[in-house]
C-alpha cells in the first residue's frame, strides 16, 4: 500500500534525523460505545530493546506496513502486512523489531462486555471472549476488511463502527479454525523470511518469482517455500498475490482511477486476469467492491 508505506518511511526518517529512540504513536481515528479505532505507527528497530506490555482491551490490529515479532501467552509469530495481531484483555505481550525498522497498524480496541456480545453473536463456543491464537495470517475472508481499513487510514470515508463489528465477528470465526502456533524458529530463519516479506511489500507489483525470492534469502526454492509457509502461514505466491490485491482494494476505495490502470499498476498483465483474481479474493468484482459501502 504505497501511501501507507510512505507515511511509515517518513516517520522513520524523522526519528533518524532527530536521533531519538523508536516509539509507538497512536492516533485515534474513530470511537464509539465500546470500541475505538487507532492508526498506530511504530518507529522501533533492532536498536530498541523490546519491553513487556499489557492489553488493556480486546485487540485486533491489522498490519498495514512493516512488520514485527509478537509474543503473548497464546503463542508467538512474525507479523506481516495483511496479518492480524490478536490480544485478549489483560494478557501480557512483547513486540520486537529485530529484523527491520517500523510498522503501521490500524488497531481496533474493544471493551470486554462489548466484545463478548459480538463474539457470542458470531457463534463463539465456550468462553466467548478469548483468542486462543496470537495472530491470523493474510486470509481471503479478511481481505475486504483489511483493504477498507487501509483506505480509512489514508483518509477515505469508512463506516468505522460497521467495520469494527464485522471485523470482530469475522476474526472470531477465523481464529476458531486455526490451531495455536507455538513453533520456534531459529533467529536466522525468521530473519530471512522477514527480509523477503519486506521486499515483497516494498515492490508488490514487481515480477517476484519463487526462485528470485529464494536467492535473496540464501535458500534453495524448496527450503524457502517450506520455511516461508511455516513462518507466515501462507505460501510466497499467495503472499505476493494478496499483497497486490489488498493494494488494489485500498485504492478502489480511496481513489477514483480506472480499473484497467489499477490492474496494470498492481502487477496484473490484463484486466480480465485481475478481475478473476479480485473476485476470487474479495467475493465480488472490483466495480462492485468500490460501490459497496461496507
Amino acid at each position: 500500500m504505497a501511501k501507507i508505506a510512505l507515511a511509515l518511511e517518513a516517520a522513520l526518517a524523522r526519528r533518524k534525523e532527530a536521533g531519538t529512540p523508536g516509539r509507538t504513536t497512536p492516533r485515534i481515528i474513530a470511537r464509539g460505545d465500546g470500541w475505538t479505532v487507532a492508526d498506530v505507527v511504530c518507529t522501533s528497530g533492532p536498536q530498541d530493546r523490546p519491553f513487556e506490555e499489557r492489553h488493556t482491551h480486546f485487540t485486533i490490529a491489522i498490519v498495514l506496513a512493516g512488520g514485527f515479532q509478537y509474543r503473548s501467552a497464546r503463542g508467538r509469530g512474525l507479523m506481516t502486512s495483511g496479518s492480524l495481531m490478536l490480544g485478549n484483555e489483560g494478557d501480557c505481550f512483547v513486540c520486537g523489531h529485530q529484523h527491520g525498522e517500523g510498522d503501521r497498524c490500524v488497531s481496533f480496541w474493544y471493551a470486554a462486555d462489548y466484545f463478548e456480545r459480538l463474539a457470542a453473536d458470531a457463534g463463539a463456543r465456550g468462553r466467548p471472549a478469548a483468542f486462543s491464537v496470537p495472530r491470523l495470517p493474510p486470509l481471503p475472508m479478511l481481505s475486504p476488511l483489511v483493504a477498507r481499513a487501509g483506505a480509512g487510514a489514508i483518509g477515505a470515508g469508512v463506516p468505522w463502527e460497521e467495520l469494527a463489528v464485522t471485523l470482530a465477528a469475522s476474526t472470531v470465526k477465523a481464529a476458531a479454525g486455526i490451531s495455536s502456533n507455538q513453533d520456534r524458529f531459529p533467529p536466522n530463519t525468521e530473519a530471512r523470511v522477514a527480509r523477503a516479506v519486506r521486499a515483497i511489500d516494498r515492490y508488490p507489483s514487481a515480477p517476484l518469482t519463487l526462485g528470485h525470492l529464494a536467492r535473496q534469502a540464501g535458500l534453495s526454492p524448496y527450503h524457502f517455500l517450506r520455511t516461508f509457509e511455516r513462518v507466515t502461514g501462507i505460501t510466497p505466491h499467495q503472499y505476493v498475490r494478496r499483497a497486490r490485491l489488498r493494494e488494489a482494494g485500498t485504492r478502489l476505495v480511496a481513489e477514483p482511477g480506472k480499473v484497467l490502470d489499477l490492474a496494470l499498476d498492481s502487477g496484473f498483465g490484463d484486466v480480465s486476469n485481475f478481475n478473476r483474481a479480485f473476485r476470487a479474493e474479495f467475493g465480488m468484482s472490483p466495480i462492485a467492491f468500490r460501490r459497496t459501502p461496507r
